[in-house]
Parts: structure tokens; C-alpha cells; sequence
């Protein structure tokens, strides 16, 4: 059995990690964001003082931070073709580091591209900027407006690279999960 692979991506502090959890939850099969524990490991080789936006920004070597964030992605979605469950989850997607590259003006080589067209996802879920629900917090530090413009540079870059988009409307978990499900 091939399982689908689906990715919930957004800008940050749209709510994704809770439909995750949800999904878990649902006992479907997820796997979690790792740039939390990479964002971890980059502030305690910092002075979190400085601390003003994604942890690309501070680290000493960004072009080594994207890279151990792509084949981290790269190493969950190769391990979600073992899984034996009809559907698995990702909070965020390969494509999202190079979204986030944009933001920061980052560029990036046909490696992470080509990564990209090779390990293609079924279904993407976008969620929508929020800001009601935005808080800030020792992983996620960009602003709202931050926010706003990394979803429209995700959105940019999945379409880019020829994926339909489901965008998830405003809701309750339990509501925003009922409609990821129910649209695959």
C-alpha cells in the first residue's frame, strides 16, 4: 500500500501544529516539524537577546541550517513510503525551506530544487494567516506581519512548483481537521 502523502503547511502561527496534534489524536499517522528542535539547537549557540526572527537569520552557517532542514524533510518523507497507513501527515513540506529561503533572501542550489520535483507530495493544505490566534513564542519569532508574507511566499512556492493548493478555512481544530479530512 502506497500511503498518501499530505502536507499542512502555512505561515507561522496558523495553527498547523494543533491539527497535527488533532490528527494524532484521530490516530492517524504524523510527522512533526522539526525546525523546533533545530530552532532549539541554533539558540543555545546564540545569545537569544538578539533574537528577532527565524532562527535562519542568527544562525552562524544559514546555508548549512537549510540544508539539515531540507534532508530532514527529505529523510520524514522517504520514511512515510515504509509507513503502512493509507495517509500521513506532515506539519510543513520539503518546499517550505525554499519558501523560507525567499523570505530571507537566501538563495539556494538546483540540489534543493531538484529535491523538490523528486519527492512530490499528494494533497497540500494551506492555512491561512490568523491573526487572533498568532502568538509569539521561544520557537516561532516572526511577527505577524512576517507571517502574512511567508504564507504568500509558501503559497507562491508550492504553486511554482505545480501542486494544487487547499486553503483551510478559519474554524475550531476539531472544524479544521473535519475538512482537511474530509477534502482527501
Amino acid at each position: 500500500m502506497n500511503s498518501k502523502k499530505i502536507v499542512i503547511t502555512g505561515g507561522p502561527g496558523t495553527g498547523k501544529t494543533s491539527i497535527i496534534n488533532e490528527l494524532k489524536h484521530l490516530n492517524f499517522y504524523c510527522f512533526d516539524e522539526i525546525i523546533r528542535t533545530l530552532t532549539l539547537e541554533a539558540k543555545q549557540s546564540h545569545d537569544p537577546s538578539d533574537h528577532k526572527s527565524n532562527p535562519i537569520a542568527f544562525v552562524k552557517d544559514p546555508m548549512d541550517f537549510n540544508n539539515r532542514l531540507l534532508h530532514g524533510r527529505l529523510e520524514q518523507f522517504k520514511k512515510a513510503s515504509l509507513i503502512k497507513e493509507p495517509l500521513v501527515f506532515f506539519d510543513r513540506g520539503i518546499p517550505d525551506v525554499l519558501a523560507y529561503m525567499a523570505f530571507f533572501n537566501q538563495v539556494y542550489n538546483d540540489d534543493f530544487l531538484s529535491i523538490c520535483h523528486n519527492n512530490k507530495y499528494n494533497h497540500v493544505f494551506l492555512l491561512p494567516p490568523w491573526e487572533s490566534i498568532y502568538i509569539s513564542d521561544n520557537e516561532r519569532l516572526e511577527t505577524f506581519e512576517e507571517s502574512v508574507e511567508i504564507h504568500q511566499l509558501l503559497k507562491q512556492t508550492y504553486q511554482d512548483l505545480g501542486y494544487f493548493i487547499t486553503e483551510v478555512p478559519f474554524g475550531t481544530i476539531e472544524e479544521r481537521t473535519d475538512f482537511i479530512i474530509d477534502n482527501l
